[in-house]
């Protein structure tokens, strides 16, 4: 691909605005939105991996991609699922023609107009993020195509980036909550530290919930789960 002066531009733009945006949701959506405007698409959307989750839709341009994708994680199979499972591109340059999956969901693709389609793992360190998929009303040229590849490499790196300050923003709050919970014990039953933090934990393992979880419950209600006597005991 031969990257023009205006391309080159609007790919610095991206890349300075995808480091300001706050948030998953924030970040997907400038994803989206970018590839409607680079690309000759006509939909777009961002549906998010995480391990032991179902896949989830972040950010589309058309609320119907939503059932479309729903149907291939209930059955397991379609090109979405191909580049989950895979960690592959999958390219569907002639979409009513395409034999690789079932007549029923090509079929839905062509009565919404899709021609093309392309599903493109966001990956960093050898890990998906996240999928990029967008789907055109004509065939994608080699330009579209390329700066797709380029628009996924961004994507990737400011997605993983989103998720991580996410998960750090979450661990901060998850200790502010066990600490204002110890407090609470201690206060109420003259416990040290460890203890008041040993009762969290122990009563967190019997209910089998989340640590975070059992001191949100404390803080709000003032009690422990199912609790009829002194925790200390």
């Amino acid at each position: 691909m031969s990257v023009d002066f205006s391309s080159a531009e609007a790919f610095a733009r991206l890349a300075s605005e995808l480091q300001t945006v706050d948030g998953i949701e924030e970040t997907v959506e400038a994803v989206v939105q970018f590839a409607l405007q680079a690309l000759s698409c006509q939909f777009a959307s961002v549906v998010l991996i995480a391990q032991g989750r179902r896949p989830e839709v972040l950010a589309s341009t058309d609320p119907g991609l939503a059932e479309l994708y729903r149907e291939q994680i209930d059955t397991g199979d379609g090109p979405l699922l191909t580049a989950i499972l895979n960690g592959t591109v999958v390219h569907m340059p002639d979409v009513p023609n395409e034999t690789r999956w079932s007549p029923e969901l090509i079929g839905r693709l062509t009565v919404a107009g899709i021609q093309s389609a392309l599903h493109l793992p966001l990956t960093v360190s050898g890990r998906s993020h996240a999928v990029l998929n967008v789907y055109g009303a004509a065939a994608f040229t080699t330009d579209d195509l390329a700066v797709a590849h380029i628009l996924a490499r961004h994507a990737a790196v400011a997605i993983a980036s989103a998720r991580h300050q996410q998960t750090m923003l979450q661990a901060v709050d998850a200790r502010k909550l066990v600490g204002q919970a110890m407090g609470i014990l201690m206060e109420r039953y003259d416990l040290d530290g460890d203890r008041a933090f040993e009762v969290l934990r122990r009563y967190s393992q019997d209910n089998n919930r989340k640590l975070r979880d059992v001191a949100q419950e404390l803080i709000d209600t003032r009690k422990l789960p199912g609790h009829g006597r002194s925790p200390a005991k």
